[in-house]
């Protein structure tokens, strides 16, 4: 590695990494094996620890491996460990060859000089789409290609909206939104429930509100922003959300959620193997902007990535490695499993055919937004820390939307 690069990487906060990294991915661990001598051994690392030896994962990776003719050694580890060993081994200099790591994550690398591009690597990025590619580019360079995307939308209970008197297909913008939730209150039904805890979490369910109001990650105190959080704050005022979403994770507002008492629910692709499960009808609806179509709602999910080696040459075989995993065939395979929409039109058109009730979220998906798009990078997370604090002053009580957005804008500068 260059001598710039490992400056880069000296000034790179691991917290920013933390910060950014594991809205809508899994947990586990993983072992810290690192790269052997052998020339024949590639090194992968994921964020994947739950796929044991065994796994059609690891079968997946053990085949590309075989077809480019090299041995794939593969170490799956925490979202956040990933992102803190990935820089640790590159001031080493001794990155993974491959490296598949959460999509807000990726300009953090790359602006630290830890990831090739595609320009550098070749890989062929043109069938994904461009919104989705986004999340991993920075300063008008691509690092990497996405493996899938999740996102959000509203979970929506047929009985309870059924015996409220609410028509879904009323429901086109926030107007309509708030006209369902009145309805369902005064039905004596509970409204809409999401996550709006004090962490990276709350940030991520605030912003198709955020963005679908019109407003810009570098303006957080505009008026759309202010209507945004306004519209939030009203729902608690008018009992139509719980007090309880202050405090909730993903998972605990989808437990309300599962409870059947709710008539909505932000949540994400991943709870949609859940959503079958529960015992009632359910229906899946884009989050709806402020004016009508659908917000721009987060993209979760993973790049995969091709980091920096001393050895270029080795970047070809990675580019046949990186190729595998992310070809048609088994991007359907390796999306299903992991319950991520393709970011490929080909390939999404499969999926839906095996499952229509994956429409939904390929509408979704496709008016999706990366974190850090806009050239926002290593700045999102210290924008995104101010977002979520000014939502919990607002829903606290503790300021008003107004007076929030302007601390927090304040704050970011």
């Amino acid at each position: 590695m260059h001598s710039s690069s490992r400056r880069r990487l000296a000034a790179v906060a691991l917290s920013t990494v933390l910060a950014a990294a594991g809205t809508a991915c899994s947990s586990g661990s993983g072992s810290s094996d690192t790269k052997g001598a052998d020339s024949g051994t590639y090194t992968l690392w994921d964020p994947y620890p739950q796929f044991a030896k065994g796994s059609a994962w690891v079968k997946l990776l053990d085949a590309c491996g075989s077809k480019a003719g090299v041995k794939v050694k593969r170490t799956g580890f925490d979202t956040s460990d990933l992102a803190n060993k990935t820089l640790l081994a590159a001031q080493q200099g001794n990155s993974p060859d491959v490296l598949i790591v959460d999509n807000p994550v990726v300009s953090t690398l790359a602006e630290a000089g830890v990831l090739t591009t595609t320009e550098d690597n070749k890989l062929d990025t043109s069938a994904v789409d461009p919104n989705l590619l986004a999340a991993g580019q920075s300063g008008g360079k691509t690092y990497g290609t996405p493996i899938g995307a999740n996102t959000l939308a509203l979970y929506y209970n047929k009985k309870v909206l059924k015996e409220a008197g609410v028509d879904i297909a009323s429901v086109k913008d926030w107007t309509s939104l708030t006209a369902a939730l009145d309805k369902v209150r005064k039905a004596d039904k509970k409204g809409i429930t999401f996550s709006a805890i004090g962490t990276e979490e709350g940030s991520f369910q605030f912003l198709p509100w955020f963005w679908g109001s019109g407003a810009a990650l570098t303006d957080l105190d505009s008026p759309a922003a202010v209507s945004a959080l306004s519209l939030w704050k009203g729902w608690l005022e008018k009992g139509y959300a719980p007090n309880s979403v202050l405090n909730n994770t993903q998972t605990t507002s989808w437990q309300e959620f599962a409870s059947g008492d709710y008539a909505f629910a932000e949540n994400g692709t991943w709870q949609l193997a859940a959503a079958k499960k529960a015992g009632f009808d359910f229906g899946v609806l884009p989050i709806p902007s402020s004016d009508g179509g659908n917000a721009a709602a987060p993209t979760g999910g993973e790049f995969v990535t091709a980091p920096v080696q001393s050895d270029t040459a080795r970047y070809a075989t990675t580019r046949k490695l990186t190729t595998c995993l992310t070809s048609t065939t088994n991007l359907y395979d390796t999306d299903t499993t992991l319950s991520y929409v393709a970011p490929t039109d080909e390939v999404r058109k499969k999926q839906v055919a095996a499952d229509p009730a994956l429409q939904p979220w390929v509408d979704a998906v496709k008016t999706a937004k990366g974190r850090t798009s806009d050239d926002l990078g290593t700045q999102y997370p210290k924008i995104s820390e101010q977002l979520w604090k000014a939502v919990q002053s607002a829903l606290s009580g503790s300021k008003s939307p107004e007076d929030a957005l302007t601390s927090a804008q304040a704050a970011v500068k």
